[in-house]
């Protein structure tokens, strides 16, 4: 018996918006995040999905937000560094008790995953966690082969 599409959660690779990163690269400075987070504010952008990592001379600040394209724009403008990489948004259904099983699944097709991180929003009322493994289209298979749902860029920018 074929399963019910209604009952389906997982998503379609080929007919989905992937989720953009942006990884901005800044001075190791007081008040640096704050002028991004800032300059996103005031051009009606929502920063979704939110990492830092600092360093002695530098911080890198990974950012899922509203509208990827048009800030890669206003970034180039404003003479802003910043890279683009596509992440996997995976919807936690049951919230921070599924992460094992998550990772579970990426360990067991022997895959790495390069880093991870909550969203800041909750898209669906539930939890997601962004992560950046070594192949997108494989990862998102395994993940949807043991039942979990890939958020879109489309499913975050509602």
């Amino acid at each position: 018996m074929d399963p019910d599409p209604a009952e389906d959660s997982t998503t379609d690779v080929s007919s989905s918006t992937p989720v953009r990163q942006l990884t901005v690269f800044l001075d190791n400075r007081i008040g640096a995040l704050l002028s991004i987070v800032d300059l996103l504010k005031k051009n009606h952008f929502e920063v979704l999905g939110l990492s830092v990592r600092d360093a002695l001379d530098a911080t890198v600040v990974r950012l899922i937000v509203s509208d990827p394209y048009s800030v890669e724009t206003l970034f180039m403008e404003k003479g802003i560094p910043f890279n683009t990489t596509e992440l996997i948004v995976v919807e936690l259904a049951e919230g921070a008790t599924q992460m094992a099983d998550c990772l579970r699944a990426i360990l067991n097709a022997e895959t790495n995953i390069h880093f991870i991180y909550p969203m800041l929003t909750r898209p669906n009322g539930r939890t997601a966690i962004a992560m950046c493994v070594e192949d997108n289209d494989f990862g998102i298979t395994v993940l949807n082969e043991s039942g979990f749902k890939i958020l879109s860029q489309d499913d975050l920018s509602r």
